[in-house]
């Protein structure tokens, strides 16, 4: 009789994520520890809380995470290989063809909050929402918030519509320059995360270089403005007189985007902000009424 092989003991989820984060750093990955825990929980659907108290036992290492690690090692963003990007308080589906939202993307929808705090049923535009996450977290944190979103590419389209079906936001396929034109003169507040890399800047991180989406990277014209200028001139015609206006920029572009406001004529109160890692990353603006306007011209 044929004696078995006693089979090798499963690894321990706490061996597996120490490897996973080994092997994550290795590659470059900016945050190797977090990501091994966030993959791990992915397969599991604990919690974090829960998975590190876990990983004191010898619970064995979840089936498949191997390969969901090695797929990161080779810089697939976190959130392609999850399907989910955190936004605030949303939890976003996400995949190829979409911009991942950032953090200091936060920042800017805060702005745009503060300004509507205790405003009944403000009437609000994003202006190239890309996945939803600024449109859906203006209609989840606002009450009585009436949204509109424009999204240019399909692909972003598709999973905008996902996310912002459930919130009640106005959704359109378009282009932001023309977007809107029924609500001219009548929005309270307008914010923008408009592309604005220049065309022949390449992003340093590989996650963004090779997984997102292009028509989301780069603003137009050598010094990536052209889209940029023409949300600025589509705020001014979609906001009221007294409207504001919030756009999230690069740091090294917030002298320009002032100045760009400037000349337009139509603002006041142009403001430069900081995200939360101290980079002027946004600058909101006040449209001026014609009286102003008149003054401002005449000086």
């Amino acid at each position: 009789m044929t004696e078995r092989t006693p089979e090798a003991p499963a690894q321990s989820l706490a061996a597996a994520v120490r490897e996973a984060a080994a092997l994550l750093a290795e590659a470059g990955v900016p945050s190797p520890r977090a990501d091994a825990e966030l993959l791990a929980d992915h397969l599991m659907n604990v919690g974090l809380g829960r998975l590190r108290s876990l990983m004191l036992g010898d619970t064995p290492a979840p089936e498949g995470y191997a390969g969901l690690v090695a797929e990161r090692a080779r810089r697939i963003p976190l959130q392609h290989i999850t399907g989910v990007a955190h936004f605030r308080y949303l939890e976003l589906a996400v995949g190829p063809g979409v911009f991942i939202p950032r953090p200091e993307t936060e920042s800017v929808v805060q702005l745009a909050i503060d300004h509507v705090r205790g405003m009944s049923a403000p009437r609000m535009v994003d202006l190239g929402t890309g996945s939803g996450a600024i449109a859906g977290s203006l209609a989840s944190e606002v009450p009585g918030a009436e949204v509109h979103a424009v999204e240019f590419s399909p692909f972003a389209h598709a999973w905008a519509a996902k996310n912002l079906a459930p919130l009640g936001v106005d959704l359109v396929l378009g282009d932001l320059r023309h977007a809107f034109p029924e609500l001219d003169g009548t929005v309270d507040v307008v914010v923008s995360n408009p592309p604005y890399i220049p065309s022949e800047a390449i992003p340093n991180e590989p996650e963004v270089a090779l997984h997102d989406p292009p028509e989301a990277l780069y603003g137009g014209g050598a010094d990536g403005m052209e889209l940029p200028t023409a949300a600025a001139a589509t705020a001014a015609r979609l906001l009221r007189p007294g409207g504001y206006f919030v756009m999230e920029h690069a740091e090294v572009q917030s002298g320009w985007i002032a100045a760009m406001l400037a000349r337009m004529g139509r603002w006041t109160a142009i403001t430069t902000h900081l995200d939360l890692n101290g980079k002027e990353r946004a600058t909101s603006a006040v449209l001026a009424d014609q009286a102003s306007r008149n003054e401002r011209m005449s000086q």
